[in-house]
């Protein structure tokens, strides 16, 4: 089992496939919280976004790798209430 204690603030979350997903501001809870600056376009702008830490396959390094691609991992996207991003 991964050590999420092991996460921390500036991390890079990256997908199976490589792919830069966000920057670890803080977990809360059982969810990684995403810089702004990671927050998409359009109305998913300017507010942060959520990763279930369900999707965390290992941390290794300053880097936080997702059992999913980069491109699934951003469906799994939730916003700050606990809604699909």
């Amino acid at each position: 089992m991964t050590d999420m204690a092991g996460i921390r603030e500036h991390m890079s979350i990256i997908g199976a496939d490589g792919v830069h997903v966000g920057t670890v501001d803080r977990v809360e809870g059982k969810r990684i919280k995403l810089t702004k600056a990671d927050s998409g376009q359009g109305s998913h702008q300017g507010h942060h976004h959520y990763v279930p830490l369900s999707l965390v396959a290992e941390v290794e390094g300053d880097k936080v790798r997702l059992s999913a691609n980069g491109a699934v991992a951003v469906t799994f996207e939730e916003e700050a209430d606990g809604t699909a991003g």
